[in-house]
């Protein structure tokens, strides 16, 4: 079971939801979003923190979000403290770089996964079924065997645990159809774009999540996009089909958990600072790939 700490990082300002690892304040028809430095693992918020992990995840969003803003308008309003609410300024310290303000959508009630490598969950898929998420793919595939064609697999959204898989022609019976295929469009095209630009940086992004929201009647992009947390990142240099990709998500700290004597429910185990620090290195360093920039 789930259990995210209690304690807020901006008490004075009215919660709208807390998540696992990041805080989203009410203000009427904005939101502001805070990316805390919490992971979670198996369903689990672990008790030891990433420092420094909200702030890089958030600046590897909002570089996403700069760099497809003329092809899909998306939530952000303001990146800079200075540009917030009066009322977040006392926190300023707090929020500088791991908080953007944005506009608040009525949200769209499924995750649009896209897969372009088969990993994970779809791997496992694969070899009971032949198929992911319903989608028939070719025999002999292996782990992390590129798809010819990148996939969309979308997943309804749960409050607490898991996403659920959910065949595209399934969700067409819950949500509006012409709904559906808008934004397996927009994911097919944004996850190409991103995968053409991430390998050019040495990079392959195996597969990805989008969230996207109602603004009126115009669909937008919100959440986090194309970050460690809600990708699959491989290091092009070492991808070997067949084998388990080296990663720069947190995979590191599930690998570790897995060797522990620990029935993933809550209270989760501290983790060792090597771990930390090792996590933490590769966040830094997909960001610095993708970006040019040094943190």
């Amino acid at each position: 079971m789930v259990q995210p700490p209690k304690t807020l990082l901006c008490p004075d300002l009215k919660l709208f939801r807390k998540g696992k690892v990041r805080e989203v304040y009410d203000f009427d028809d904005h939101l502001l979003m805070v990316a805390t430095d919490q992971i979670s693992a198996f369903d689990v918020v672990l008790p030891s923190l990433i420092p420094g992990k909200g702030a890089v995840l958030t600046q590897i969003s909002n570089f996403w979000f700069e760099r497809f803003k003329t092809q899909i308008k998306n939530h952000l309003v303001a990146t800079e403290v200075k540009d917030f609410p009066q009322a977040c300024q006392k926190y300023a310290d707090i929020l500088q770089g791991r908080a953007v303000f944005v506009k608040r959508t009525k949200m769209i009630e499924f995750e649009s996964i896209v897969r372009g490598y088969l990993s994970g969950s779809g791997f496992k898929d694969y070899k009971k079924s032949g198929s992911v998420c319903g989608i028939k793919l070719p025999e002999g595939l292996v782990n992390a065997s590129k798809l010819e064609t990148p996939l969309f697999t979308p997943s309804t959204k749960a409050h607490e645990g898991h996403d659920m898989n959910i065949s595209e022609a399934d969700l067409k019976k819950q949500v509006d159809p012409a709904l559906v295929d808008l934004v397996k469009e927009k994911s097919l095209y944004l996850y190409n774009q991103a995968r053409d630009y991430a390998q050019t940086k040495g990079i392959l992004i195996a597969d990805t999540k989008f969230e996207f929201g109602l603004l009126g009647d115009e669909v937008i992009l919100i959440d986090e996009i194309l970050t460690p947390d809600s990708s699959r990142f491989w290091p092009a240099a070492t991808y070997q089909p067949g084998t388990e990709p080296q990663s720069y998500d947190k995979q590191i700290i599930r690998n570790y958990l897995e060797t522990l004597d620990w029935d993933k429910t809550y209270p989760g185990p501290e983790l060792p600072q090597n771990v930390i620090e090792h996590s933490f290195g590769k966040y830094k360093e997909v960001f610095e790939k993708l970006t040019g920039r040094t943190l």
